[in-house]
């Protein structure tokens, strides 16, 4: 048993999802302090870390069970826990019991769908799409909203900044915290339901369709470097709402073709 353990567990891709783990753990310490600011870049770090280890392992071919495991364990801290815990101390502690239970909703959903990810990859093959909004999107949803809203109260306060905003989304933050809870649940709903979302994980640069995503991701990169935390912000949102559109997009296909294939069937009557 003990031989079994050792051979499936790889050093390198082990520290990434440690690393990962740690952010997390900081960021909590960090919202519990109200750095909020602190925890939100902990959690983009964590992102970072949880990006690598991965795509790390799979280079590497030290993929295991135990490293798939700890990835998990991890991810609930730095993605469930921790983002949760930020959102509490920035909203969710002013709407009392409500509050509360949405920040608990929040963490069982996340872990909830790392428990639903971790049976549908068994094999430990790489899908085309996720089923349902993955945990590390929806906490960087959040945490792009806390650095947006940060820099919304240095504007106001009247404080020069050393990055540039958006004034469209800058200037409709409070409306977007008046939402947030809501928001949250929807986050939450959206992790554990069967939505498809897309995976960069099985992305090849050689085939021509997925260079020209290579293309808008390196656009995105430029807009990000422009506008770091508003389109980081954006960015989260848009990959929430595009499992959404997708089912809107099957679902007018789907019509389309009934209709099609209906009227085909009275012109040959």
């Amino acid at each position: 048993m003990d031989g079994k353990l050792k051979k499936g567990i790889y050093i390198i891709p082990s520290l990434f999802t440690c690393g990962n783990m740690s952010c997390g753990c900081l960021s909590i310490l960090a919202s519990i302090g109200e750095n909020l600011s602190k925890a939100a870049w902990l959690i983009i770090l964590a992102i970072a870390f949880d990006a690598l280890d991965g795509r790390v392992a799979r280079i590497t071919k030290t993929t295991s069970e135990f490293g798939v495991q700890l990835d998990s364990l991890s991810d609930l801290v730095s993605f469930g826990i921790a983002p949760s815990v930020m959102m509490y101390q920035l909203v969710l502690n002013s709407i009392g019991k409500v509050g509360i239970t949405i920040a608990i909703l929040f963490v069982l959903c996340s872990a909830l769908r790392l428990a639903k990810f971790n049976v549908a990859t068994k094999g430990g093959a790489a899908h085309s799409c996720f089923m349902g909004l993955p945990v590390p999107a929806s906490a960087g949803l959040l945490v792009s909203f806390v650095l947006s809203y940060g820099l919304f109260f240095d504007v106001y306060s009247g404080q020069s900044l050393t990055v540039k905003t958006i004034p469209l989304l800058m200037n409709n933050m409070p409306t977007f915290f008046k939402f947030m809870p809501a928001v949250m649940v929807v986050l939450s709903l959206l992790e554990v339901s069967n939505i498809q979302y897309f995976s960069f994980k099985k992305m090849k640069l050689s085939k021509p369709k997925t260079f020209r995503i290579l293309v808008l991701l390196v656009t995105m990169i430029l807009l990000v470097i422009a506008f770091p935390q508003n389109i980081i912000f954006i960015v989260f949102s848009l990959y929430a709402l595009s499992g959404i559109l997708g089912i809107g997009a099957r679902y007018y296909r789907l019509r389309k073709k009934r209709i099609n294939f209906s009227n085909g069937e009275n012109d040959g009557n």
